[in-house]
């Protein structure tokens, strides 16, 4: 496994973990799974263009 697939399965567990529909993270809002789109986004994008 490359790099960039397994920094890609992390951030979308990170993605899921963070979801407001867990008892333990309903109060934080939609701020953590927001920033973890973000990243998850970026890396996707550095995946399809050969950086990682």
């Amino acid at each position: 496994m490359t790099l960039g697939t397994v920094l890609l399965i992390l951030l979308i567990l990170l993605l899921i973990g963070a979801l407001p529909t867990w008892r333990h993270s309903r109060n934080w809002g939609y701020a953590p799974g927001g920033v973890l789109g973000v990243l998850l986004i970026v890396v996707l994008i550095l995946l399809v263009s050969g950086r990682i």
